[in-house]
């Protein structure tokens, strides 16, 4: 049985609101939600979250918490952990995984492993690849978050470059379809040129104009093509670039809408000039790019052109991170940090905290039709989070909680901590403190067209 907890006095931000009330926690949902500071029911638990705000949990839409087969970089465990410490709630995870995500019988061990290892709520992406169309169309998106098409790099068989798949599956897919957008042949034109530039030593500075923005923006405009001449619910993921930004529109972020985009928190926060620094520690696909993309991003997050801010978490380990160019792998950890690095953007005033909510909270939400999550509502589940917003800390090894053990954010001071996290009802992180006694649940999903 769960406990009852009452949360009291908090900062309550939630639909674009932000004012000071209470929320009773019972059996796992939001029993009632107070204006004001209010008396605690007897047998609830009392949390004091004067002082301090109170959002839905996060609902990240992309991850790679590499389990199975690549469990020397992260796991279901070890990743979920980091995520509830960082605020993030629920997640869902990438196919490309060893072996590849490509049947239902794959998909259904993933959700079996993570029912026994995740803290967090979960769900996992059918993959697609040239020749599974059919397994694929077998997707219940009513269990299943959506299907995820690699249209640049990716491990063994996800790379889908046949134009009859490709229309097929836009034509026929009821559930999402997610898509990483990056034209492969303008990539490898533009690797071979600096290998002739700079052989096996090429820089990682290079890396954006490797994996350029004209790579980027050919392979999206087909995904938008496709989707536009078959209606398909489409999902851009981890944009890159300004010159993309006018391939959406700025209708805001509800089930309705058919054509949805993602930013990473990396594209919000790095740029290019961050490459001398961090180097490949910062190398991720789509790559980081100028300033100029950055603020791009950002103000597209404003208008809704772009609805969701998710990671992208990808963990590799530090010896891989530190191999020359060509042999290093790209994507980096950023679950654990996603929020608080967010709230450093809303203390540096370039976006509200009520956006930085509704883009990583309700947006997810609403566009993935996710069962009575990422709100502050009675009768939803009760994924909550507690922030207090002064009390600095400095990323180090000391703190990391990934497997990987390292973090691009290491060295900086967020000013705002994650000081309780529910999960279900469950008070899942207290103080630096995991309670594992619950694990988190299979997220759920409602189509407005059933």
């Amino acid at each position: 049985m769960l406990k009852k907890f009452f949360i009291s006095g908090a900062t309550i931000v939630n639909e674009g609101k932000s004012y000071v009330g209470s929320v009773l926690i019972d059996n796992g949902f939001i029993a009632d939600i107070y204006e004001g500071i209010t008396e605690s029911p007897g047998d609830a638990i009392v949390i004091d979250g004067s002082g301090r705000y109170l959002i839905p949990g996060v609902i990240d839409d992309q991850v790679h918490f590499r389990d199975p087969g690549l469990t020397h970089k992260g796991d279901l465990y070890t990743e979920s952990l980091a995520a509830v410490a960082g605020g993030v709630t629920s997640f869902m995870d990438m196919p490309n995984t060893v072996p590849n995500t490509l049947t239902q019988e794959l998909l259904e061990e993933k959700y079996s492993a993570a029912a026994s290892k995740s803290l967090a709520n979960y769900s996992f992406y059918m993959g697609v690849s040239n020749d599974n169309l059919a397994e694929v169309l077998k997707t219940d998106r009513s269990k299943v978050c959506g299907v995820k098409v690699f249209l640049g790099a990716s491990t063994g068989n996800m790379l889908v470059d046949n134009v009859m798949t490709l229309e097929s599956l836009f034509k026929q897919s009821k559930s999402l379809i997610a898509v990483h957008c990056e034209d492969e042949p303008v990539i490898r034109e533009n690797l071979q040129y600096f290998i002739q530039q700079y052989g096996d030593d090429i820089p990682p500075q290079v890396h954006p104009l490797i994996r350029s923005r004209e790579a980027c923006l050919k392979s999206s405009s087909l995904a938008v093509e496709l989707a536009r001449k078959y209606n398909t619910r489409l999902h851009v993921l981890h944009l890159s670039t300004a010159d993309e930004m006018d391939l959406f529109s700025t209708e805001p972020s509800t089930s309705k809408k058919r054509i949805t985009a993602e930013v990473c928190v990396h594209h919000l926060w790095f740029s290019d000039d961050d490459y001398t620094a961090l180097g490949n520690n910062i190398k991720w696909n789509p790559a980081i790019k100028t300033d100029a993309d950055r603020s791009a991003l950002m103000q597209a997050l404003h208008d809704n052109r772009i609805d969701v801010i998710a990671t992208d978490h990808a963990p590799h380990t530090s010896d891989e991170k530190q191999n020359p160019y060509l042999s290093c792998p790209s994507g980096g950890p950023l679950v654990q940090h996603s929020l608080v690095a967010m709230l450093e953007k809303v203390n540096n005033h370039e976006i509200s905290l009520e956006l930085v909510v509704d883009k990583m909270c309700h947006a997810p939400a609403r566009i993935f039709g996710v069962d009575r999550r990422g709100f502050i509502r009675t009768g939803y589940h009760a994924d909550l989070v507690l922030i207090d917003p002064d009390q600095p800390w400095e990323v180090n090894k000391d703190n990391i909680l990934y497997k990987c053990e390292w973090s691009p954010f290491e060295g900086v001071t967020f000013r705002s901590k994650i000081t309780h996290t529910f999960v279900g009802g469950h008070l899942a992180w207290n103080n630096g403190v995991f309670d594992e006694s619950h694990k988190g649940s299979r997220l759920l999903f409602n189509h407005d067209d059933e």
